[in-house]
């Protein structure tokens, strides 16, 4: 069974970083691209970063261009997102999740694109 759990969200002031990461289990993650999505309250779903299987690739949503940093472990079949300069519209619930496959493409910021999601961790940047 397929399971991602994130963590390492928290409260942090506009300015400062954090540091998420996303354990994965139940397959073997170096065949899977893997991503980040976001959602604030009373706004969409948002794609925020995608890493293809091995690392090699990365793709960011133009909103955390330049501040966010994806990487991964495949060693320790874990995901991370540093996020730097943070803002307050960086609230959001970040979700860890698992591509169909093991590249990102131009289409990866489509939820269609992922088949497991983590249940969430919460990220409040306050101003």
């Amino acid at each position: 069974q397929v399971q991602v759990v994130e963590s390492g969200g928290g409260l942090v002031q506009a300015g400062g970083s954090l540091r998420l990461s996303c354990t994965a289990s139940g397959l073997t993650f170096d065949d899977y691209a893997m991503g980040w999505f976001r959602q604030a309250p009373g706004r969409e779903r948002e794609g925020v970063s995608c890493i293809n299987w091995k690392g090699s690739t990365t793709y960011y949503a133009d909103s955390v261009k330049g501040r966010f940093t994806i990487s991964r472990d495949n060693a320790k079949n874990t995901l991370y997102l540093q996020m730097n300069s943070l803002k307050p519209e960086d609230t959001a619930m970040y979700y860890c999740v698992k591509a169909t496959d093991s590249h990102c493409f131009r289409s990866w910021a489509g939820a269609v694109r992922y088949n497991y999601w983590g249940q969430g961790t919460q990220v409040t940047v306050s101003s």
